[in-house]
């Protein structure tokens, strides 16, 4: 058996192809090991870098980057004003989780927003002259074309949450369902029996989950979903302001409010004492995301913790994924393409 260092068969540097060889697998595999994918077995891994410690087969980035037409760079996109961004714990969790699951990657990251037209046309130009491997989406509307431009391209993509149920793309997402549910669970084993919902914006599929977990929370218990109680927010402090004088307007007498985004909880709560309402004992008060600004709210807020981190990391497990095998989806089936974690209620004296 050949020694660390050995010479490949051409008695230069050791290649791919012999790597392969002496493992006993294919170039690909060798070339998702070498990328850090995840879809390598553990036995599989171990006989891939074996081969390469024998053989002292060292990488070529660039020339592997060039022949395989390859940047060894990703974009994370969000389509959202950079005030959104840098205002909800939401991105930079992602953003946190991303970053460390490409720490040990060769690849370069780079943040991109695409909240107005032209920042859209732009990325449009940047993203047809091919100059990333792959790209994640975070924060994506049903209208959204990015998806469908990404797809055109064929650039393989990941977004945070699907566009509906239909969604052809890989995604991943929380359980938005299930934390919805969970969130009115608990306000009806407190005794609360008239309670609120502000939504996130209705454009986005996991707000729309949400809220049929928090519909059929209720109608399981026996309740009906009074659409008085229900107010549409758009996932800032201001909308939450909006929507909790629109539901105090509409419903004084409501007793609990399950707001789905922290942000919006923050305003909500303002806009309670503002009125007078004392908390928990006169509304009790949930949110969503379990952010920092949960913990810090007085008092603390109950709230549906989402594994935002866990989620940036899933995500670019699953972009390696997809950029290291660039087959067809259609050839692939859309198995393993869609990754839901789940939620967990935080409860705290807000409710």
């Amino acid at each position: 058996m050949a020694g660390r260092g050995a010479r490949g068969r051409s008695g230069g540097r050791p290649t791919l192809e012999e790597v392969a060889a002496r493992a006993g697998v294919g170039r690909g595999t060798v070339s998702r090991v070498i990328n850090g994918s995840p879809r390598v077995s553990d036995a599989t891994r171990a006989a891939v870098e074996a081969a390469v410690a024998e053989l002292g087969y060292v990488p070529n980035t660039a020339a592997r980057a060039l022949a395989a037409n390859r940047t060894d760079a990703i974009a994370m996109v969000v389509p959202e004003p950079e005030t959104r961004f840098f205002a909800e714990p939401y991105f930079s969790d992602i953003l946190k989780g991303v970053g460390a699951q490409l720490s040990d990657t060769e690849m370069q990251l780079l943040l991109i927003f695409a909240g107005s037209d032209r920042e859209r046309r732009r990325l449009a130009q940047y993203l047809a002259a091919h100059r990333v491997d792959g790209v994640l989406l975070v924060s994506v509307h049903a209208d959204d074309p990015l998806p469908d431009l990404l797809s055109q391209l064929e650039i393989p993509a990941v977004i945070s949450g699907p566009r509906s149920e239909h969604e052809t793309l890989p995604s991943v997402d929380s359980d938005n369902y299930g934390g919805g549910r969970s969130a009115v669970e608990h306000l009806i084993a407190r005794g609360r029996t008239r309670i609120a919902t502000i939504t996130g914006r209705l454009d986005v599929y996991g707000a729309q989950r949400r809220v049929v977990g928090y519909r059929e929370a209720l109608v399981d218990a026996g309740r009906e979903a009074d659409e008085r109680l229900i107010v549409p927010g758009d996932f800032t402090e201001e909308g939450g302001r909006r929507a909790m004088k629109e539901l105090l307007a509409r419903r004084p007498d409501l007793d609990a409010v399950f707001v789905e985004s922290d942000v919006m909880a923050s305003g909500a709560r303002q806009v309670l004492r503002e009125a007078g309402r004392r908390i928990p004992d006169d509304v009790a008060l949930v949110g969503y995301d379990d952010s920092a600004i949960a913990r810090h709210m007085d008092p603390p807020l109950t709230s549906v913790r989402q594994p935002i981190e866990e989620m940036g990391r899933a995500m670019i497990d699953l972009l390696l994924d997809e950029i290291a095998d660039r087959r067809p989806a259609v050839s692939r089936g859309l198995e393993r393409r869609q990754v839901v974690l789940p939620t967990e209620l935080v409860a705290r004296a807000s409710s």
